[in-house]
């Protein structure tokens, strides 16, 4: 299906309203919806203000993925609880299985894939894709999803969706943009647990991904004895780091071949399920948030 395609990583969408909207708002019930309805705004004012033709939102089935950890023990090891959990907040479980509710009653398309990240079907809907993609979110490792054909632009969600393509990846770190996997690698992520190599901060990095292209022709040329390109000093904290180079790329980088089938992905014009969709409105007081969704739709189809 032809035209404009926002994919949403929807956990950084709900994490980001539930810190962003008091606890305070809650439902007939009392039940905290803060997360649902911040949600709902964030992506009302998406599609108003851009106006897509087809919408997805991607999910995680899994947030830390077994071939990451293999990887990188440490990987987000510090969101885990001491069961093994993911660490969230008490409330935002429940949000969650309601905002999915909603979203299927609206008839607006999900996306996971077991065993992967939201970010993993990120990768995938938006490489196979020829036509313009937007790719929303709070994480910057999805710069590297950027490209020109098409164009894939990513719009940041810490920067009030400011749009990241190609040019703007390369003015704000010094890299191509599909470079910014590796120098995540090179340079750490704590938000993650990635430890980086020790002693190469951000312009070191970026001044590697440059030279060098890709984690793997930086190993090649530790392997090889090549010494041009190295900033002063940085060669030998990497080859201290070579086992760990071998092994991160899997971490930062997202898959992109993922075996997610067609979607139904048209931006809808009315509920899908507008029964269901008043009932939940009801029980969890979201009139409001869903209203101004419902305008959004119209305005994008009247483009």
């Amino acid at each position: 299906m032809p035209g404009q395609l926002t994919l949403l990583d929807a956990p950084s969408l709900w994490y980001r309203a539930f810190h962003g909207v008091p606890e305070s708002v809650t439902a007939p019930d009392g039940s905290p919806v803060n997360a649902v309805r911040g949600t709902l705004d964030i992506v009302a004012r998406l599609v108003r203000d851009t106006r897509p033709a087809r919408l997805v939102a991607c999910l995680d089935n899994d947030w830390r993925p077994a071939f990451r950890v293999a990887a990188v023990p440490s990987y987000k090891s510090h969101r885990l609880t001491v069961d093994g959990a993911e660490a969230e907040p008490d409330s935002l479980g429940p949000q969650v299985l309601v905002l999915l509710e909603v979203l299927d009653a609206l008839g607006i398309a999900t996306a996971g894939v077991d065993g992967f990240e939201a970010d993993d079907v990120l990768g995938t809907l938006s490489a196979r894709e020829s036509g313009p993609v937007d790719v929303v979110s709070g994480d910057r490792d999805m710069f590297q999803l950027v490209r020109d054909e098409g164009p894939v632009r990513v719009l940041y969600s810490v920067e009030k969706m400011k749009p990241y393509g190609v040019a703007e990846v390369a003015a704000k770190y010094g890299i191509p943009g599909s470079g910014y996997a590796d120098y995540a690698v090179l340079r750490g992520d704590p938000s993650d647990g990635l430890p980086g190599v020790k002693g190469v901060g951000d312009k070191t990095a970026a001044a590697l991904v440059a030279r060098f292209g890709s984690i793997e022709a930086i190993v090649e040329a530790l392997d090889t004895g090549d010494e041009a390109g190295f900033p002063a000093g940085a060669r030998a904290k990497l080859l201290a780091a070579r086992d760990y180079l071998e092994v991160a790329p899997a971490v930062t980088r997202t898959v992109c071949d993922l075996p997610i089938p067609e979607l139904d992905d048209e931006l809808p014009r009315t509920p899908a399920h507008p029964e269901r969709l008043v009932e939940l409105a009801d029980r969890w007081g979201l009139d409001s948030p869903l209203d101004r969704l419902l305008a959004a739709f119209e305005v994008a189809h009247a483009r």
